[in-house]
């Protein structure tokens, strides 16, 4: 049976021993979504991408039953197409080796201020529930494990070798013992007057992993405390995970803004298990495009941020609505609306709705660990109860009257259509009632619970990775 015909940049090219073909594109893979191998036009066996790298996890995001299925009659051996892939599949094409370059001090074992100079048992504390996050990655994700530390004067009268290395061995033998093993450990001894390209955030350290066809750079990341680590990955020329407890740590030896070293940062925390999800859920982060004669609307969804908000869809009152979806469901996202209010509102709000049901499709991916249901109850002036499923059937129920034409801006009929579309768009059923006396309250509180709805629907849990539903599909 020969299985992998081509690699190509984001695609595989399959061939199975009677002649089917089939071709698994990975174009999307921030999107997170289904990819398919086809069966001369019927799907057999459906892939889903696990991170925003593109490394496809082995075996449990992956249909099981259909494949073996379709193995039995045609009388392939399911582990052999599995081996095959693994071994050969590269994300971006020139290496499939992803490497985790791990700081120690901050990161494994906790800071010792004000000397930073850890030259004794008694000065060693391990950074909360490392062991059990750190060992999670190691046994249930493919990465390599690098240790990165910069010891200032180590080997000098103000930090003894002796000092040092009886410390260093109890850290990482206690690692070990916990089945989290280093491939390397790089550890610098210059001081930061020095200047030496060795030291973080200098990759001096780095040669045997930088120009490698044997990594995959671009899909590793630097996991560390200090802003020079964040700089250390963008000097890769990969991402950085900041565990930041200190922003000013290590502030003199970058050179770059935090607004630019923020943009390659792919996790900022203060949490291994976040961590741990993080990697073992990838990032659910799109772009969507939707342009019509009427409208060209470009979103940016990243359904694990933070509550970041850059919305601009031409109407004021509108775009306040959909900052209150991002800031109370922890999302990030970004809405560009340019549409025809030369016309009226209707097309720019209705697909608004539809661009960004479409959207949530998409990085919400195969359902698998979400929790799907949703529901928010929040009582102010005004009281709204929204409910949502995203259960993949498009529903509305509608229960909210206005008294006035306008608030602003923005139509009061149109907010009715603008959770239609969204409902259309998302297939999700929507159920959404709210009564009080002021009409700006009452919009803004079925926004507030609609975010909450959906913050509680879409969040994922890595340990439960099924779909929630007896049908098995959704």
């Amino acid at each position: 049976m020969k299985l992998v015909k081509a690699i190509e940049k984001y695609k595989l090219f399959v061939q199975f021993k009677d002649g089917i073909e089939g071709t698994l594109d990975l174009s999307d893979v921030a999107g997170k979504e289904a990819f398919k191998i086809w069966d001369k036009g019927n799907t057999f066996f459906d892939v889903f991408i696990s991170d925003e790298s593109g490394a496809i996890t082995w075996p449990g995001e992956i249909d099981i039953d259909t494949y073996n299925a379709y193995c039995n009659i045609k009388g392939i051996n399911p582990e052999d197409f599995f081996k095959s892939v693994q071994s050969s599949y590269s994300p971006s094409g020139d290496g499939s080796k992803r490497v985790l370059f791990i700081d120690r001090d901050g990161t494994m074992i906790q800071e010792y201020p004000p000397t930073y100079q850890i030259d004794s048992f008694n000065k060693v504390s391990f950074y909360p529930y490392v062991f059990k996050y750190l060992g999670k990655i190691a046994t249930e994700l493919n990465y390599e494990l690098v240790l990165v530390s910069n010891q200032d004067g180590l080997g000098t009268d103000k930090f003894p070798e002796e000092d040092f290395w009886p410390v260093h061995n109890l850290v990482m033998s206690s690692f070990a013992s916990e089945g989290i093993s280093f491939k390397e450990e790089l550890i610098d001894r210059s001081y930061p007057e020095e200047n030496l390209d060795t030291r973080k955030p200098g990759i001096g350290m780095f040669v045997n992993y930088l120009n490698n066809p044997e990594y995959d750079m671009a899909n590793s990341l630097v996991i560390g405390d200090r802003i020079t680590d964040v700089q250390l990955a963008k000097n890769l020329g990969c991402k950085a995970i900041w565990l930041n407890n200190n922003p000013d740590l290590g502030g003199a030896e970058v050179k770059d803004s935090l607004e630019e070293l923020r943009k390659i940062t792919a996790l900022e925390t203060q949490d291994w298990q976040a961590i741990y999800e993080f990697l073992k859920l990838g990032k659910r982060e799109i772009k969507h495009l939707r342009k019509t004669n009427e409208t060209d609307i470009t979103i940016e969804l990243n359904l694990d941020g933070s509550g970041n908000a850059n919305i601009k869809t031409g109407l004021g009152f509108f775009d306040h609505m959909l900052e209150q979806i991002a800031r109370h469901g922890l999302i990030d996202l970004s809405i560009i609306t340019k549409g025809d209010l030369n016309i009226d509102e209707h097309h720019t709000i209705e697909d608004t709705g539809i661009a960004l049901g479409e959207a949530f499709t998409k990085a919400i991916g195969d359902k698998k660990g979400i929790e799907r249901y949703g529901f928010a109850l929040p009582m102010d002036e005004a009281e709204a109860k929204v409910l949502i499923d995203f259960g993949g059937r498009n529903w509305i129920v509608w229960n909210a009257d206005f008294s006035r034409d306008r608030v602003g801006d923005m139509p009061t009929e149109l907010f009715f259509h603008f959770f239609k579309s969204f409902s259309d768009a998302a297939k999700c059923n929507l159920n959404i009632e709210c009564r009080g006396e002021n009409e700006h309250h009452k919009i803004e509180a079925i926004f507030k619970a609609f975010a909450k709805a959906i913050k509680m629907a879409v969040k994922k849990d890595p340990l439960k990775n099924y779909l929630p539903s007896t049908k098995g599909v959704l």
